[in-house]
């Protein structure tokens, strides 16, 4: 919602800018994806490595 009124603000002040950026949002964001993909899948691993590490306390600890 806040990219939006910030959209509209640029588009009463300087309506060309406006329009570049209306094209170039969702190619940025297009090009950002990957970058999304491999940080889920880094962040998951590091919860994999951090939960085998922490395993033998959890065990250990309901004992």
């Amino acid at each position: 919602m806040l990219t939006f009124l910030v959209w509209c603000v640029v588009l009463f002040f300087c309506w060309p800018l406006a329009l570049v950026a209306l094209i170039l949002y969702p190619l940025v964001w297009l090009l950002l994806v990957p970058f999304r993909i491999v940080g889920i899948a880094v962040g998951g691993v590091l919860e994999l490595v951090w939960a085998i590490v922490t395993l033998p306390a959890r065990v250990l600890r309901r004992v």
